[in-house]
């Protein structure tokens, strides 16, 4: 499945913040009640899908009578109530948190559904609404939390993808442990995964290299460790085993080298080793390793970025059953992931925060990725792609409407075979992304 993907460093520093915020000292805490929030978060998202060559615009697992080709064409809202509890006094500190996700349609149809916004109903058309609600129960001792039930995850290993509406969600336990200063310790186990779309347990299901449906998620069990070895060095690593499916390994360094007054100089490095089991792979491969290094200039308002990216192996990088958003690299951008076996890749990218120009809330980014030498199984041809991004965002600073944001987003991807890791040649995917989140509590 081709998700949209932020930044694997934005990731990172989701995933920091959201851990952080559950690993307060325990001795600070000030109780259940008095530490716990309730957040509304509401997200519109318009996205269109053109198929160039007539692509069907429904997979070929849910044809039904009026499938046309060339574009999908949906508009939906979500709704997130989001709470969290704080934790009780004492040196083991008991809370609670509890979500209910809603996905109502706004505007969909039988010829042009598919953009994994809605559930599809049986008779091929999406859903109108759906409703999942889920809770995790925690516990901290000191600046250790354990966490199990229904959560959102931001590991390079495990990571629910956010892309759509609404978000997945995992289930299982959940360990972070910050009792030294610069390191975060995580460990964890996770039994299902719920897609985007459908509301029912375990509802993401795997495919093996022949295309067919494999089980779902039986269990994965990941650990890791982030260390922050100055202010301005960090490294982590990260693996996990995802049963019946593969063995990763994930390592990250960044650097950030100040150089003059709103100068500065970052280098970011991701890689993954994957080694998939025999029951996923049929014996036609073995491994992948795939890693990305990227280089951002930043002058005030304005940031400029290279990467290169590169896949080796018996197969290309797979995700998806360990969670959509398990593709930590520079390369993952809004269609394309760039992980075909034996690729390599290369993206130029520009950033402008219109603050300096005294315009806050505003900023602008556009990329250009090309990909070649991806190997297709069965042939002397070799695969080549190649990506462009536009996007603009403005968040409203100040009034009743503060925090309220618009993002458009507008790709154009390019590819001259169906086999390079994508089931498309062609496509232009536009969004308009409208959030506006709300504190309740």
């Amino acid at each position: 499945m081709q998700v949209m993907k932020w930044s694997a460093l934005a990731l990172a520093v989701t995933a920091g913040t959201t851990q952080l915020a559950f690993a307060s000292a325990q001795s600070e805490s000030k109780g259940f009640v008095e530490d716990s929030s309730f957040d509304i978060f509401n997200r519109a998202l318009y996205m269109n899908r053109d198929f160039k060559h007539g692509y069907s615009n429904v997979s070929p697992a849910n044809k039904v009578k009026g499938d046309r080709t060339g574009y999908r064409e949906e508009t939906g809202l979500g709704i997130r109530l989001l709470f969290e509890s704080g934790f009780t006094q004492g040196t083991v500190g008991v809370g609670f948190d509890a979500h209910s996700l809603t996905n109502i349609k706004i505007d969909s149809g039988r010829g042009r559904h598919s953009n994994s916004m809605f559930a599809t109903t049986d008779d091929g058309r999406a859903d109108d609404t759906t409703t999942e609600v889920g809770g995790a129960v925690k516990f901290r001792i000191s600046d250790t939390v354990l966490k199990y039930g229904n959560q959102f995850v931001a590991s390079p290993v495990f990571s629910t993808d956010d892309s759509r509406v609404l978000p997945e969600v995992a289930t299982g336990t959940y360990l972070v442990s910050n009792e030294i200063e610069g390191l975060e310790l995580s460990a964890g186990r996770f039994t299902a995964m719920n897609s985007q779309t459908n509301t029912w347990n375990d509802s993401i299901n795997g495919r093996g290299d022949d295309g067919k449906k494999a089980p779902g998620l039986t269990s994965a069990d990941i650990v890791g460790a982030s260390y922050a070895f100055t202010d301005n060095l960090s490294g982590s690593v990260h693996a996990s085993d995802v049963e019946d499916y593969w063995k990763k390994y994930y390592g990250n360094l960044n650097y950030t080298l100040p150089l003059a007054e709103e100068q500065s100089l970052n280098f970011d490095f991701n890689i993954y080793k994957t080694d998939y089991e025999n029951d996923y792979s049929n014996d036609e491969f073995d491994d992948n390793t795939v890693w990305s290094l990227a280089t951002a200039y930043s002058l005030g308002a304005h940031k400029f970025t290279v990467a290169y990216q590169r896949s080796s192996g018996d197969a290309g990088y797979a995700y998806g059953v360990d969670g959509n958003g398990t593709v930590w690299l520079h390369n993952s951008v809004q269609i394309s992931d760039f992980v075909g076996e034996d690729e390599k890749s290369w993206q130029v990218r520009y950033d402008l925060d219109m603050a300096s120009y005294g315009v806050p809330g505003l900023s602008f980014m556009t990329r250009y990725i090309t990909g070649e030498d991806i190997t297709i199984a069965g042939t002397n041809e070799e695969g080549k792609e190649h990506e462009w991004n536009a996007e603009a965002k403005y968040v409203i600073q100040e009034g009743a409407a503060k925090d309220l944001s618009f993002r458009l987003c507008h790709a154009v991807h390019r590819a001259n075979t169906v086999e390079n890791g994508a089931n498309y040649t062609d496509l232009n995917d536009t969004r308009l992304i409208v959030e506006y989140p709300l504190d309740v509590l």
